[in-house]
């Protein structure tokens, strides 16, 4: 009997998986010491972000029920 596959919690608050299979994750370095950050950094900052594709095969393993 084989071990039935759990979601990585951890993972699952941070991303999440789009209808055509692609995964997106917010920006880093949002949550404090932006007074020093132009205005350009963190306009750019705004919105997600699409995961780096070589990463992709080993987060859909990590969110597996998702």
């Amino acid at each position: 009997m084989s071990r039935k596959a759990k979601t990585h919690k951890g993972t699952a608050k941070r991303f999440v998986r789009t209808g055509s299979g692609r995964i997106k994750h917010k920006h880093a370095n949002r949550s404090h010491l932006r007074t020093r950050m132009t205005a350009k950094r963190i306009r750019q900052l705004r919105g997600t972000d699409q995961a780096n594709p070589a990463e992709t095969p080993r987060l859909v393993r990590l969110l597996e029920d998702r």
